[in-house]
């Protein structure tokens, strides 16, 4: 172990079970729990992880009962039919040399499908269905369902359970004044709110006997109107620890709270002095979790005593191997998660398999395989962008011998762009990634050189992964003096104090959010967040700091502008602008674009102000008015072409050659389909 990390590394003993480090790996459900057959996929990807050190794994959700399912047919454990199952995946991990623990999660009125049921019949925000109101007899089986599904996870071969009490699921709707309006012996009064999450410990303890790890997931903070205070929360906390919990894992945030929690924006280990909080007051270990990606960030929090021990979820999508690497001193060749959500958290709220952006191998250890090369090549690989690192390493991890050309003087194309966005700065952390494994697996890399044909001669295959360039959207002055690319703007060009962003695309976005952010902003006083945990549910009047510039994004198409960000993540973006009093306008059709501004013809105010009401859909006839929109600097975001003219000039060559990444489809700055189309193409390779 080294002493780098030794509160990290060190072991913990937790009733009968030693955890062999301080590092959980947390809940994420997989879309692989109900898939016929998922069973031993599920198991190859946890295995993969115990080869990789992680010591306790925690699973995804499993209801104990079907209502309590988020989906039709979602996954759940209430008979003894389904165990075998479940023993595929608790014997693999042991074979590995792995715990597991069964997460129990009710999705009460976040269920999607007409069974869904709540302490009371109050439909969340985020979701078409109005729950069911539990009966007192429901309640009182629901209790035992939780019981009999932590007994039968025990028969199962799970070494212990979590018990999901936060995130604004079953048991935390009953525990809030907002969702649990009952005035019977479940609600009414704190004390009688709590009684639910508190019953079902204590049955879970008592069924399953005192060598089993009984985990709880408690809402530290609830970050919604009319939550628990804080002293609420910990009396649970006591009362938990009393019914026979072994360890508190700490939960942040109801899904609906309009606050960020696990996106990139938040800041690295942003919710820890929740948990410090709740450690200075409880006995059995804490678990802290939120925005923990780094060996180094959790032997941090751990060295000043935020917590016993660091839950993490994506990271271990990232890169199976974390706490190995850390173990071995390596963190550099960690594959940090970057906390996009893109291919792991949107996946799973829209009905996908979770992967990863950084890693598409996550949840597809049995498909997609890097296995040794049965004849090894020299290959050539044009552009260090996302497609063409991934490409690199993974050819060379199966053993051919690669050489990559980059015309920049640095690594990582658009990733460069990407981390100059605030609230993105982890992007490096993937720039940090490549270069370390390029050097690691002996990859030749040249810097600053365009590669021409003629410097290809050498290779066996070519992989052509040049990129895009900004696309000009064609309107009469967009060559002039006030006008900048995206990628100009990024890399520091001077603008003005009054700005017009064309294109209201992801891109168009990042740039307003540039543009507009103060260096000076607080997280917590932007969001409104109380770190003093005396605000009922941690909610303070947001304060935000004004906007460094007066930015109006312009938008051809009358959709709702937006429509096509992450369904996790989008709404943050969508909160950034309107705090920084970004104004939008759709429907546009530009005249000109000159020294004073853009000449353009534009819905009037009170069309636009009925498409905003409307949500979107602006009828195309809808009244106009030409208009002079005075601004200082033009900012195109207007999409992107491929770049194509090697792959142009190489056409014809009789060695196979493959266009990938955004030198294929330039549709957005699509890292996730890049990364994964790269890593395809070398694991097809011979």
């Amino acid at each position: 172990m080294t002493a780098r990390y030794q509160h990290l590394l060190s072991p913990l003993t937790v009733g009968s079970t030693t955890l062999p480090h301080r590092v959980i790996m947390g809940s994420m459900h997989t879309g692989l729990e109900e898939k016929d057959g998922g069973e031993h996929e599920l198991a190859a990807f946890y295995v993969e992880r115990v080869r990789g050190g992680a010591g306790l794994i925690v699973t995804g959700g499993v209801s104990p009962n079907p209502e309590g399912a988020a989906r039709h047919h979602g996954a759940h454990l209430s008979t003894e039919d389904q165990l075998p199952r479940h023993h595929v995946v608790t014997t693999a991990v042991h074979e590995a040399g792995g715990l597991i623990a069964l997460q129990l999660m009710h999705s009460g009125r976040y269920a999607m499908h007409e069974r869904a049921v709540a302490p009371s019949p109050i439909r969340a925000p985020i979701n078409k269905v109005t729950p069911r109101e539990l009966s007192e007899s429901d309640v009182e089986r629901t209790v035992e369902d939780f019981a009999r599904a932590a007994y039968l996870a025990r028969q199962a071969g799970y070494d212990g359970v979590e018990i999901m009490g936060s995130e604004g699921y079953l048991i935390n709707e009953f525990l809030v004044e907002h969702t649990n309006r009952r005035t019977d012996r479940w609600g009414g009064s704190p004390p009688a709110r709590r009684r639910f999450a508190t019953e079902i410990v204590r049955r879970v303890r008592e069924r399953t006997g005192p060598d089993f790890l009984v985990m709880y997931r408690l809402s530290a903070l609830d970050l919604v109107p009319d939550a628990q205070e804080f002293e609420e929360v910990l009396t649970l906390g006591r009362e938990v620890e009393t019914a026979g919990a072994s360890i508190i894992n700490t939960g942040i945030g109801w899904h609906e709270a309009r606050i960020p929690t696990i996106a990139t924006s938040v800041p690295g280990a942003g919710f820890t002095w929740v948990s410090r909080a709740l450690r200075e007051n409880l006995r059995i270990p804490i678990a802290t979790v939120n925005r923990i990606n780094t060996p180094e960030l959790a032997q941090e929090v751990l060295a000043r005593g935020d917590a016993d021990l660091v839950t993490m979820a994506r990271p271990f999508l990232a890169d199976a191997a974390f706490v190995a690497k850390a173990r071995e001193g390596q963190s550099d060749s960690i594959n940090t998660c970057i906390a996009c959500n893109q291919a792991c958290l949107d996946h799973t709220f829209t009905g996908r398999r979770m992967s990863c952006l950084v890693n598409p191998r996550a949840m597809r250890e049995t498909e997609l395989v890097l296995g040794p090369t049965r004849t090894a090549e020299e290959i050539a690989v044009v552009g260090a962008g996302p497609a063409g690192l991934a490409f690199a390493e993974a050819a060379a991890q199966r053993g051919h011998r690669v050489t990559l050309f980059e015309e920049q003087p640095e690594l990582g194309g658009q990733l460069q762009l990407a981390r100059r966005i605030p609230g993105k700065e982890d992007y490096q952390h993937t720039v940090r990634y490549f270069t370390t494994r390029l050097r690691e697996l002996g990859v030749t890399v040249h810097t600053g050189h365009r590669a021409a044909p003629e410097d290809l001669a050498f290779a066996d295959r070519v992989v052509i992964a040049t990129g895009v360039h900004p696309r000009r959207p064609g309107i009469p002055g967009d060559t002039g003096p006030t006008v900048l690319g995206y990628k100009e703007v990024l890399e520091g060009a001077p603008v003005g104090d009054r700005v017009a962003v064309i294109g209201a695309g992801g891109i168009g976005y990042d740039v307003a959010h540039f543009l507009t952010h103060n260096p000076s902003a607080d997280f917590y006083a932007e969001w409104g967040i109380d770190r003093s945990l005396e605000a009922r549910g941690g909610l303070l009047t947001p304060a935000p700091e004004p906007p460094m510039r007066r930015v109006t994004v312009l938008q051809r198409s009358t959709t709702k502008p937006g429509s096509r960000l992450g369904p996790t993540t989008g709404w943050i973006h969508r909160l950034e602008l309107r705090m920084a009093h970004v104004r939008f306008i759709t429907g546009v059709e530009y005249q000109e674009i000159t020294d004073r501004g853009i000449r353009m013809t534009a819905p009037t105010p009170e069309a636009a102000g009925a498409h905003a009401r409307a949500g979107g859909g602006l009828a195309l006839e809808a009244p106009r008015v030409e208009t002079l929109l005075e601004v200082d600097t033009v900012v195109l975001c207007a999409g992107q072409e491929s770049r194509t003219e090697l792959a142009l000039e190489l056409a014809g060559d009789v060695r196979p050659v493959h266009v990938i990444g955004g030198a294929d489809v330039a549709a957005e700055l699509d890292a996730k389909r890049a990364i994964k189309q790269a890593v395809e193409l070398a694991a097809a390779l011979p």
